[in-house]
């Protein structure tokens, strides 16, 4: 598993998958990955937690469990 090294490759990784995030989402993406900590997310149905997940998942050629 290959961990971007700043924010903005975080952005970018995720937006190869065609997931745009902002930059305080990238930043607690970044964070993360960085100090190998999992990320919680919550919101409302329908506000792009799974989306997040699954982009995570597919530019990290990791499985979603």
């Amino acid at each position: 598993m290959n961990i971007p090294q700043s924010i903005g490759a975080v952005q970018d990784m995720l937006g190869a998958q065609g997931y745009v995030c902002g930059r305080a989402l990238g930043t607690v993406a970044f964070l993360a990955l960085r100090l190998g900590r999992p990320l919680f997310l919550e919101g409302e149905a329908g506000t792009g937690k799974t989306e997040i997940a699954k982009a995570l998942s597919l530019a990290l050629g990791r499985r979603l469990i």
